[in-house]
């Protein structure tokens, strides 16, 4: 078996499983090694914390303009109905505002359709007009009547706010996404001429335009409305300004102390040179042992992939399993010069790409409750290229989903055989841990822009081919020699346990996550999707034998997925991750909308019928998310902190609700 470096022994007692409704369990995950941080630490742990939480109605809103007064709304007839809470409508109800909660809004997280309340519309007005004017969640000047005629349709009526993020490219995605990105009748073709003028293609430090804004028309003019102090969230971006600065007060070092010095300073104005000047600095803190993300970062909220939502991660860093990505990313100039990209397009010099795994202590925003389990920032190209970018690996998240998942007869049901299935349980583990490894640390970080290349060039698809391009990238090097040499793999087969699981996902039971009908919109799901159809293609005939290097076959009825040729499949992999690179690096739009519209976006309806069908039988929810640790300080006689505990006590209505009632700045 592989080896796996990991910093504490795991508590097989623990109750990771919390709830499960609609298509989605909720989890809590553990936080190892706590208990040996100092109080300083825990200090700095604590108001990070604070910090974090207090963006919640940021993401809210950015998601859609009525959610906070739905948010609101919902949970006053949840915590006051006075009926019968096992009646049909109520349970109904109930589903529906935990899938809200979960979805930081009224669409799918995942699919950003909007959800169906399987509750009557009559139940619900007549909770409403149970509740007094005086505890209604009413806007300035606005009625009782004014509120249901804009919500009642916003909840109930299906072709009203319908899909959150539209990265259907042969619409306007900016007026038919109900995201709250963009004002009342803003078109794509307005946003992509405004934020065109701005740019000068012979900049070689650009800003993120359109990062920390919301664009809207006022007199025929598009304008930007920033988000900062005094702008729009202003009174949320005051509390978390308060809780960074109680945080620096307790920084490690005068490193860690600076970058948060410069976050307070853009929160503040809204100058994204400052954040650009904050992440350089955030970038090159690899001494601290307590880190963070807080801000408006990731893009895929945006049908433009421009403006960033609103997240927050607080961890520490896992000393023992980071020597394995401390190993991968001292190694990155070596990954990058033997890439199988055209050498125009690698990087001449790796920059600064620092790694490490971590244990997350508090999710929040966009990252809550569902989470990624790796990062990799800044997200600026010249910054990555000019001053290098930090990777993180969330081992404990991964390891919660891992403790979750056992026993639920996935691999009995869709791994074509035995040695397989032995295959994946020997290696599976350590092979996933090292795909995230690579992707985030060196996978973003490789490959450049040619000069003059616009790095928005690729418009609605740039998320997607990016996140192909670094899967691409870890999937080329999970199999290489190079990994047994710096004894982070002990077998050269190893490697095979990822590619069968990665060409299953992507051709078969991700399927398991998309309603029937419908196509696949969310860009990591595009990515997994092209890179197995491409291979699935071009893999052809082209194996040992004149086989097809992996293919659909049939057992007993059921699709399974075969792979004959592991190392053709690696070279397949590497020469998609050439084209892909190369489609970037040139800006190369209609290559890459090709590329989607052919490979990324279609589901073949028989086989999507088939893999539902054989999920309902496990009763598997596609998709997991996660509550929250308690951090609780404690205090001494004069007042001050003493210690702060960490408990698990919450259910996840529990917690929702506190959040609500401790972290609404937007709404009280």
């Amino acid at each position: 078996m592989a080896t796996l470096n990991t910093s504490a022994v795991v508590d097989k007692s623990f109750d990771y499983h919390v709830d499960r409704f609609a298509d989605i369990e909720v989890l809590r995950y553990e936080v190892p090694e706590f208990d040996r941080l100092t109080l300083q630490q825990k200090k700095m742990l604590y108001y990070l914390s604070q910090a974090a939480q207090m963006g919640r109605d940021i993401i809210w809103d950015q998601n859609g303009k009525h959610n906070l007064q739905i948010r609101q709304l919902l949970e006053k007839i949840y915590t006051g109905y006075n009926g019968d809470r096992n009646s049909d409508d109520f349970k109904a109800f109930e589903k529906y505002l935990k899938q809200v909660w979960f979805g930081n809004g009224i669409h799918h997280h995942y699919s950003t359709d909007k959800f169906r309340p399987e509750f009557s519309q009559a139940f619900f007005e007549a909770e409403v007009a149970a509740i007094p004017d005086s505890e209604l969640p009413l806007a300035p000047g606005q009625s009782r009547t004014e509120m249901m005629e804009i919500l009642v349709p916003v909840i109930f009526d299906p072709a009203v706010m319908a899909k959150r993020v539209n990265q259907d490219g042969t619409q306007d995605v900016v007026a038919t996404s109900a995201t709250n990105l963009y004002g009342e009748g803003v078109t794509q073709a307005e946003v992509e001429a405004f934020y065109g003028a701005m740019k000068d293609p012979a900049d070689q430090t650009p800003v993120s335009y359109g990062l920390n804004a919301k664009v809207v028309k006022e007199d025929g003019k598009l304008k930007e409305e920033k988000y900062h102090l005094t702008g729009l969230y202003g009174p949320a971006i005051a509390q978390i300004i308060y809780w960074l600065d109680m945080a620096k007060s307790v920084a490690e070092n005068d490193a860690q102390k600076a970058y948060i010095t410069k976050l307070i300073d853009f929160y503040v104005t809204g100058d994204l040179h400052l954040f650009d000047e904050y992440s350089i600095l955030w970038a090159e803190d690899t001494a601290s042992d307590i880190d963070f993300v807080n801000g408006f970062i990731e893009s895929y909220g945006d049908p433009l992939g421009m403006t960033g939502s609103w997240e927050s991660y607080v961890n520490f860093k896992n000393t023992a399993s980071s020597e394995r990505t401390e190993k991968i990313s001292s190694n990155a100039q070596w990954f990058e010069d033997r890439s199988p990209v055209d050498p125009r397009f690698r990087k001449d010099k790796v920059k600064g790409v620092s790694a490490k795994v971590i244990t997350a202590a508090i999710l929040a925003g966009d990252a809550f409750p569902s989470t990624a389990i790796g990062i990799n920032l800044p997200n600026s190209n010249w910054i990555r290229a000019q001053h290098g970018s930090k990777s993180v690996t969330l081992e404990n998240i991964t390891e919660a989903y891992d403790m979750a998942s056992h026993g639920n007869g996935f691999n009995e049901e869709f791994v074509i055989d035995e040695p397989t299935r032995k295959l994946l349980d020997d290696y599976l583990y350590i092979t996933d841990m090292l795909h995230t490894d690579l992707h985030e640390c060196l996978g973003h970080a490789s490959g450049r822009l040619l000069p003059g290349v616009d790095q928005d060039a690729l418009k609605e698809h740039g998320s997607s081919l990016e996140e192909a391009r670094a899967d691409l990238f870890a999937l080329y090097y999970v199999a290489d020699p190079k990994l047994l040499e710096l004894g982070i793999l002990d077998n050269p087969e190893a490697y095979k346990a990822e590619y069968y699981k990665y060409m299953l996902n992507g051709l078969m039971t991700q399927l398991n996550r998309i309603e029937p009908g419908n196509d696949i919109e969310e860009a990591h799901m595009r990515n997994r999707q092209l890179i197995a159809k491409w291979v699935l293609e071009n893999g052809r005939k082209k194996g040992k034998g004149g086989k097809d290097v992996v293919e659909l076959v049939k057992r007993n009825g059921k699709t399974f997925v075969q792979v004959n040729d592991y190392p053709k499949m690696r070279e397949l992999f590497g020469n998609l991750l050439a084209e892909i690179q190369r489609i970037k690096s040139e800006g190369d739009y209609k290559a890459g909308n090709d590329l989607i519209r052919k490979y990324a976006v279609t589901v073949d309806p028989k086989l999507h019928k088939e893999v539902l069908d054989r999920f309902s039988k496990l009763d598997i929810p596609p998709y997991r998310g996660f509550i929250n640790p308690v951090y609780t300080p404690q205090y001494d006689a004069a007042g001050q902190i003493t210690d702060i505990v960490i408990s698990y006590p919450e259910n996840y209505p529990e917690q929702m609700l506190r959040l609500s009632r401790d972290y609404s700045p937007l709404t009280k």
